[in-house]
């Protein structure tokens, strides 16, 4: 059994991926090709914004936001403490401090009221701005981003939204994507919608960001490549990906909608067993990974060794909260509590999870795992 299966995925929809990728091979135009402008018309649409700005991963994107806001030394950026470890790594990367914040116990997404804690912290007790929050649609779940604004507009902050996880997700009517003053994406391949290798994006309404975006993608480029502006970064998104992920999109939706029916078979089985992901209301996740919480690290290790007997693949996302990562041992500020991160980090479990799982594969997830804490 394959946690995240991509095999079947391509198996199926192999004739038009292999057509796509030959295309670009015959044309030989394989950096910034027609594609790279086509999808990013596409995305943009998809997400109701104004602007996408493709780039090489992730977390260029994470930066590549940062440095197009300016933010630097003696600035203080909010992040999660419960994510993975880029969305604080490109923080120190600009000259910025990172303020790690607690998440919620039951959506793991940022605490809005650890948030505004950590906020009034680093006004009262240090001498960094606050200027930036990163909020994380962790899982596939946007985050709570009525609450986020309220406080971001209250003191005067700029919104990054991290949807590297959250791609296809929606909340209130709105695409994941386009809850940010700048939002980004990963198309890493394992994530909702993810290219034949690393890839990412950033989305804004903003011209001027945008246009510094994507001067900085290429160098800090000016009226052409030999024409450099300011510092930026080598961070475009090849040709062949574009072209894989044109593809995918044509089929996401469908990938989405049989997520969410696994997400209830799986909760169905799984309710009065262990702790499942909470209820999403009118929320739709994008799922890139669906995690449950057990009573105790001891139940983990149990569940996770009775799996592993059992042929079947689990992960632990993530097993160290930020502020305890040695790359911030000597980060200034580590005052904010964030108990909930604690917690989770020693119970929480992501179970094999892709739009192809079979029924069969189901039952044998849920029996091994009702076996192990029985």
């Amino acid at each position: 059994m394959e946690f995240r299966d991509l095999k079947r995925q391509y198996q199926l929809h192999k004739e038009q991926i292999d057509a796509a990728i030959q295309e670009v091979v015959d044309c030989t135009h394989f950096i910034m090709g027609q594609q790279v402008v086509s999808l990013e018309k596409e995305l943009a649409q998809y997400t109701d914004t104004k602007y996408c700005i493709t780039c090489a991963n992730g977390t260029d994107a994470l930066q590549l936001a940062l440095m197009a806001w300016e933010i630097g030394k003696k600035d203080a950026v909010f992040v999660p403490d419960f994510t993975f470890f880029s969305s604080g790594e490109v923080v120190p990367l600009t000259g910025a401090t990172p303020v790690f914040v607690d998440v919620d116990k039951d959506t793991y997404n940022i605490s809005a009221d650890s948030l505004r804690s950590a906020i009034e912290y680093v006004i009262q007790n240090t001498d960094l701005r606050p200027r930036v929050v990163v909020a994380v649609d962790l899982f596939g779940r946007p985050a709570d981003y009525q609450a986020i604004r309220q406080i971001t507009d209250q003191y005067g902050l700029l919104l990054l939204e991290d949807g590297a996880q959250g791609f296809g997700g929606m909340a209130d009517g709105r695409k994941a994507c386009s809850f940010g003053d700048i939002s980004t994406t990963s198309f890493f391949p394992s994530k909702p919608l993810g290219c034949y290798g690393d890839g990412g994006a950033v989305f804004t309404d903003n011209e001027e960001w945008a246009k510094r975006l994507m001067s900085l993608r290429v160098h800090g480029k000016g009226s052409d490549k030999y024409d450099n502006v300011r510092i930026g970064m080598n961070s475009r998104l090849d040709t062949i990906q574009a072209a894989v992920l044109l593809q995918k999109t044509g089929f996401l939706e469908e990938e989405l909608e049989a997520c969410g029916k696994i997400a209830k078979e799986y909760s169905k089985r799984l309710k009065d067993i262990v702790k499942i992901p909470a209820d999403l209301g009118s929320m739709r996740s994008a799922w890139a990974q669906y995690t449950i919480c057990l009573k105790s690290k001891e139940e983990r290790e149990q569940v996770i060794a009775q799996m592993r007997a059992d042929g079947i693949p689990s992960a632990v996302y993530y097993k160290k909260p930020m502020h305890r990562q040695e790359a911030f041992a000597e980060n200034p500020v580590d005052a904010v509590p964030c108990q909930n991160t604690e917690y989770i980090c020693e119970r929480c479990l992501s179970l094999p999870f892709h739009p192809y799982l079979q029924e069969a594969e189901i039952e044998a997830v849920c029996g091994s795992l009702k076996k192990a804490v029985e």
